[in-house]
């Protein structure tokens, strides 16, 4: 069955993980292209702050509290965003947490938690839009991770749950389709992208948390996410980085675990020892914050996601660039034989 995706000004939009980084990010930018939006995270304050300060600029915003953990608050979510606004034309499953920490070091709790959030809280979203989505159509639009693909030590079970995240929403992308529903699946891969990530991890290192380079700005996955919205796409990765190191992963998998030994250790730490941290596993955190505290240089976009997202454009310029460079060549070579020719 042919998905038909509403343009953005005619779309309601779910949004899961509101109130920080990609979320709150993805929020502002719909909001200012014209998408009615109902906003779901854990921290109720920073939740109706965002909601009045998008309807204060003129746009169109409920806030919904909600830990995506809990089947029923998610249902209340799907509910409430029809008595709102009459329908859902997509729904992100954005929330996520984490945990920097060997595997074995980290509580069975903290592992719980972890999936709870960003497997279950995908799971719940899902099955909660699903028989909205059907009705009309629309897209259900899933945030994995470069991770989803390529595991890293110290982050064992981040990289797990985002593994399972893939294999589910394959697996229901393949099912809809059986069916016919008009619904369109996509799995959105960030590679490291400058949000509050690191200040939200819990900590079980000596030393601070830090992203393993090339680094995004957020708003390259607030784009591909838009964009998701509006153009079916099975899977999207935001960051050439990433890609290349998802690539290695798939065509050298040994050699792949022992560069990741020899540099994600020392990669994924400052130098700065741990400090005593409120981060957001159990509990809501500090929101409305759209970047990190990263230290490096951040990238603010990526050429490889911008010509995934736009091949036609991106053939067409190749090609175009393929015709002048021949065109200059064969202008070369024709100067160089005539200037050969001459006694």
């Amino acid at each position: 069955m042919h998905v038909h995706l509403k343009k953005l000004d005619e779309q309601v939009i779910v949004l899961t993980g509101a109130t920080s980084g990609i979320g709150l990010v993805t929020a502002r930018l719909a909001a200012k292209q014209g998408a009615k939006l109902v906003l779901a995270a854990r921290n109720a304050d920073a939740l109706h702050r965002l909601a009045d300060e998008i309807n204060a600029d003129g746009g169109h915003a409920h806030s919904v509290p909600v830990d995506v953990a809990d089947w029923e608050q998610v249902q209340r979510l799907a509910n409430e965003s029809v008595r709102r606004f009459g329908r859902i034309d997509t729904w992100v499953n954005n929330a996520g947490v984490s945990v920097f920490g060997k595997i074995e070091d980290v509580p069975l709790e903290d592992h719980r938690r972890l999936f709870e959030t960003n497997f279950w809280g995908v799971v719940h979203g899902s099955l909660a839009a699903l028989p909205v989505l059907r009705r009309a159509g629309g897209a259900l639009i899933n945030i994995g991770s470069v991770l989803s693909d390529r595991a890293v030590p110290l982050q064992g079970m981040y990289c797990a749950s985002k593994h399972a995240v893939q294999g589910f929403t394959d697996a229901l992308r393949m099912e809809l389709e059986k069916a016919g529903a008009p619904i369109s699946v996509t799995l959105i891969k960030p590679s490291s992208i400058d949000t509050p990530y690191l200040k939200h991890a819990r900590n079980y290192m000596e030393n601070e948390p830090n992203f393993p380079p090339p680094v995004y700005a957020p708003e390259a996955v607030a784009e591909a996410i838009l964009h998701c919205a509006t153009h079916p796409e099975r899977d999207l990765t935001v960051g050439g980085g990433g890609k290349a190191a998802v690539m290695l992963s798939k065509l050298m998998p040994r050699f792949a675990d022992f560069i990741s030994e020899w540099l994600m250790f020392d990669l994924q730490k400052k130098r700065e020892p741990a400090a005593a941290r409120e981060d957001s596993l159990h509990q809501a955190g500090d929101d409305l914050e759209e970047r990190g505290a990263y230290g490096g240089p951040v990238l603010k976009s990526s050429l490889y996601t911008k010509a995934t997202m736009h091949p036609l454009l991106t053939a067409t310029l190749l090609a175009g660039a393929g015709l002048l460079v021949a065109g200059l060549l064969s202008s070369r070579s024709k100067s160089d034989a005539d200037g050969s020719a001459r006694p």
